[in-house]
């Protein structure tokens, strides 16, 4: 028994150290962690327990019968983040470069399965080299098999994904289906080709961090949803982001402490500008609502004419998604759209409630959208907002103009609540467009046409550029004033907080992807 047990401490010795002492330092060198390491800054002390340790791979081919490793490039296992249960994979590139075979395939499953099963996150920590092409078909099949459970749980849990070091090829995928992406910049990159794939077919020279690092997926791509300096600073936001998300479907957002005080926020009484061609940072508007620094920002780089995140109102966790006047006037256009549906859809998989603000010009014109999709894009959006059943509430803050109004949870679209500041205006365009339409030839035929036109604009200003018109039709439920808008969305929340929606019998719709 004493020569079993010593085998045993032996066996987890050598699986403790992954590739090796100077594989490991290799991967320190590049300000990287060792898996391990990043299992341990994730979970909470002594919460992790470890499944397949001492697995290895079957293939004999090309000389991998002579180099086994235990845990076979990556480690397994669940454990507790502020004393909730998550399950984690963490690829060890010292060991094959973290390539995938038909074994750490196995195990990576292993672990989503248990995940569905329990109702908990999946986090997966990326850092491989891909495919292990020693193994052929079988590690593709494992890529699938992966891809697969991404969609099952897609939905039901949440699933996370750090991408902390190489993540090429078909190894893309399985992060692309999952709900968030997190890149460290410097030392992270996804792409389905590579530099020198790229450069023999395209002729195109680029780097890889160009081509697939992190700020190429924050900004061009949308691909990612957060960048990160280092690695603990990316493990931090993984723990922050869970912070606002229940561990699966059936579950309420977590709910924190909040002692209510005076909710009057007066500041706000002030920020839309006199001039109402003149940007404002919606940001600010959002701040002021939410509880203090609660406000965490999802993807902050990409399409910046509308801010969606998380925040606390109250105590309670909620999405929002604003429209952003400070960039392009607030316009929605393709990536807007695409960026905004993906985030509602979250929201309303995990049952948390969605806060939308309000400043839309309309949608952006040109070939360019038109030829590459502003219509079925577009709608992904208004899809979204009219397929959402949690609680939804919408503050127009200022413009609210043509399709770009139904689109942004209206009421027509099923938001519960729907409120507009004083100053909101409510039309199918602006005053002066719509004034040089439908007053065209009185304009042409005045003496003055300029005068003319300054009285028709006016003319029509008068009559629809305000929420009160809306309001008489009921498709606002409140014109409010701005320091009031926290109490009137603290109220609506406690009021909607038990709704129930029977949706038609489906199996699905069909959302214009």
């Amino acid at each position: 028994m004493t020569d079993k047990k010593e085998i045993l401490q032996n066996k987890i010795k050598e699986a403790l150290l992954g590739g090796g002492p100077d594989r490991i330092d290799k991967q320190h060198a590049k300000n990287k962690l060792t898996a391990r390491e990043r299992i341990h800054f994730l979970l909470d002390e002594g919460s992790f327990e470890e499944i397949g340790m001492l697995v290895t791979h079957r293939a004999n081919d090309f000389g991998l019968d002579k180099e086994k490793y235990y845990g076979d490039g990556v480690v397994t296992g669940y454990g507790k983040i502020n004393g909730r249960k998550v399950y984690v994979y963490s690829q060890d590139f010292t060991v094959f470069g973290g390539s995938l075979s038909e074994t750490h395939a196995k195990k990576i499953c292993r672990i989503m399965d248990l995940a569905l099963e329990n109702g908990a996150p999946v986090i997966g920590l990326n850092d491989s080299g891909g495919a292990r092409i020693q193994e052929g078909v079988v590690s593709l099949g494992g890529y699938a098999d992966i891809f697969y459970r991404n969609t099952r749980a897609s939905g039901v849990i949440p699933q996370l994904s750090a991408v902390m070091g190489p993540c090429a090829g078909g190894a893309v995928y399985s992060p692309a289906i999952t709900d968030f992406i997190l890149m460290v910049e410097n030392t992270s990159y996804m792409f389905v080709t590579g530099p020198n794939v790229v450069k023999t077919v395209t002729h195109e020279k680029v780097s890889a961090e160009d081509l697939g690092g992190a700020a190429a997926h924050a900004v061009k791509s949308g691909v990612t949803h957060f960048t990160f300096q280092n690695e603990i600073a990316c493990i931090k936001g993984i723990k922050h982001l869970l912070s606002y998300i229940p561990s699966n479907c059936e579950d309420q957002p977590p709910r924190y402490a909040y002692e209510p005080s005076n909710e009057s926020r007066p500041v706000l009484d002030t920020i839309i500008p006199d001039d109402p061609g003149k940007p404002y940072d919606i940001r600010a508007v959002i701040s002021g609502l939410s509880d203090s620094n609660s406000f965490f920002e999802v993807h902050r780089d990409f399409a910046e004419n509308i801010v969606v995140g998380f925040a606390r109102i109250a105590g309670r966790s909620v999405g929002i998604v604003a429209n952003q006047p400070a960039y392009l006037a607030g316009v929605l256009d393709i990536n807007s759209a695409r960026k905004g549906a993906r985030f509602v859809r979250f929201c309303d998989a995990f049952n948390i409630p969605l806060i939308t603000f309000v400043d839309v010009p309309g949608f952006l014109p040109g070939t360019d959208q038109e030829w590459n999709g502003i219509i079925s894009n577009g709608a992904k959006l208004l899809y979204a907002f009219s397929e959402a059943t949690v609680p939804k509430i919408t503050v127009i803050t200022r413009k609210a103009y043509g399709g770009a109004y139904d689109v942004m949870n209206s009421k027509h679209i099923g938001a519960d609540m729907n409120y507009a500041w004083p100053g909101a205006e409510i039309a199918v365009m602006g005053p002066k467009g719509a004034a040089e339409i439908i007053f065209k030839n009185e304009i042409k035929n005045a003496a003055d046409p300029e005068a003319k036109l300054n009285e028709k604009v006016t003319e029509y200003a008068d009559k629809f550029a305000h929420p009160f018109r809306a309001a008489a039709h009921g498709f606002i439920d409140e014109v409010i004033l701005p320091s009031d808008t926290r109490i009137k969305i603290i109220h609506s929340l406690e009021m909607l907080e038990n709704k129930v929606v029977n949706n038609p019998r489906k199996k699905h719709g069909n959302i214009p992807l």
